[in-house]
C-alpha cells in the first residue's frame, strides 16, 4: 500500500476513535462553558395545576429569560413524588434535567423507604415556602389554640391533612407533640379538601398550607401559623410557637430546585445564578404573594445543608 494511503487511513481511523471517545465522555468543564446549548427539562413531581406545578412553571418562565433557552416543565406524578425524584437522580448530570424539590424530598426515604437521599442530588437553591397553618371550622366554637387543646383533653380530635406521609401529616404530629395532646390524623387527597373537611365539621381541625386555608377563610378560623414569624396576610394570627410557648413548631411546604449529583462546576454555577435571578424577579415574587406563599431564597450550599438537616429531623419525627 502506498505510504500516503496508509497515512490517510491511519488519520481517518484516529478520527473515528476520537469521535467514539467523545461520545462516551461526560460533560467537561470546557463544554460546560457553552451551557445551555439545548432545551432543559424541569421535572415536576405532581400533577398539573397544583402548587408544585404552578411554582415550577412560574420559575421556569423566569429561568428562560436568564439562560436564553427553553426550560420545559414535565409532570411526573407518582409515589408521593418519589417517582420523579428517583428518575432525576438517574439522569446524566449535565444540567439538562433538573427538578422541583418539595419538602417531601427530605421525607420519602423515611415514610416510603424510597431511594430519595440528599446525597443523590445537587441542590440549586430554595425558591419558596408555604407555612403550615392549623384551622378549624368557623362555626366550631374553637377560637384559640388553648380551646383546641382543651377539646383534645375532653375527647378525640381529628385533624385532616393532605395525605398519609405528607408534610401536613408530619406537621399535625409535630404540633400535637409540642402541645402535649393526642390527635388522629385523617388523610385527604390534597390540602384544599383537607381544609374543606374542617370547614364542614367532618373533622375537628385541619393542617394545610397557608394558601389553601386563605382560599377558604370565610369558612374556617385559622388558629396559628407554623412559622418563625407572623404571616403577612394574617398579621393578627399568632405563630404556633407563640401560642404554645415553645420554639419547635415550624413546618412549611418549602420547595427548591435540584439536579442529579455531580454537575460540572460551570453548569452548577450557571443554574444557581439563574435560580437566584428568577426568585428575585418581580413577576415571580408577585406570583408567590398572590398564592399566599413566601418567597424564601437559599443559595445552593445553604439549601443543600438545609435539606440534610430536614432529612434528619423527619427521620426522627416520622421514623
Amino acid at each position: 500500500m502506498p505510504r500516503f494511503i496508509r497515512t490517510t487511513a491511519a488519520v481517518a481511523g484516529f478520527g473515528l476513535v476520537a469521535a467514539a471517545l467523545a461520545a462516551c465522555t461526560p460533560v467537561s468543564e470546557e463544554s460546560a462553558a457553552e451551557y445551555p446549548s439545548d432545551d432543559i427539562r424541569l421535572i415536576i413531581q405532581a400533577d398539573a395545576g397544583g402548587g408544585s406545578d404552578l411554582s415550577s412553571r412560574a420559575l421556569a418562565a423566569e429561568l428562560e429569560k436568564t439562560l436564553g433557552g427553553s426550560v420545559i416543565p414535565e409532570n411526573m406524578p407518582g409515589a408521593s413524588g418519589a417517582k420523579a425524584m428517583e428518575y432525576v437522580a438517574d439522569q446524566e448530570a449535565d444540567g439538562y434535567t433538573i427538578g422541583f424539590a418539595p419538602v417531601e424530598i427530605a421525607m420519602l426515604n423515611t415514610t416510603q423507604n424510597a431511594d430519595v437521599l440528599p446525597e443523590n442530588y445537587d441542590f440549586l437553591g430554595q425558591i419558596m415556602n408555604a407555612p403550615g397553618v392549623i384551622a378549624v371550622g368557623a362555626d366550631s366554637g374553637i377560637e384559640t389554640v388553648d380551646d383546641l387543646i382543651a377539646a383534645a383533653e375532653d375527647g378525640e380530635v381529628t385533624v385532616s391533612n393532605s395525605g398519609a406521609g405528607s408534610i401536613w401529616e408530619a406537621a399535625s404530629l409535630g404540633f400535637a407533640e409540642a402541645a402535649g395532646i393526642d390527635v388522629t390524623p385523617v388523610p385527604y387527597d390534597g390540602g384544599a379538601p383537607a381544609v374543606s373537611a374542617a370547614a364542614s365539621g367532618e373533622v375537628v381541625a385541619s393542617v394545610s398550607g397557608v394558601g389553601e386555608a386563605l382560599a377558604q377563610q370565610d369558612s374556617v378560623r385559622i388558629l396559628a401559623v407554623m412559622d418563625e414569624d407572623a404571616h403577612p396576610d394574617l398579621p393578627d394570627v399568632p405563630t404556633a410557637n407563640e401560642a404554645l410557648g415553645t420554639d419547635g413548631v415550624v413546618f412549611g411546604g418549602w420547595g427548591g430546585m435540584y439536579a442529579p449529583t455531580g454537575l460540572p462546576d460551570e453548569v452548577h454555577d450557571t443554574l444557581e445564578s439563574a435560580v437566584k435571578d428568577a426568585v428575585e424577579s418581580d413577576s415571580y415574587t408577585q406570583f408567590q404573594a398572590d398564592a399566599g406563599n413566601l418567597v424564601v431564597y437559599r443559595s445552593a450550599d445553604e439549601h443543600q445543608t438545609f435539606v440534610e438537616e430536614q432529612f434528619d429531623r423527619f427521620a426522627e419525627l416520622l421514623g
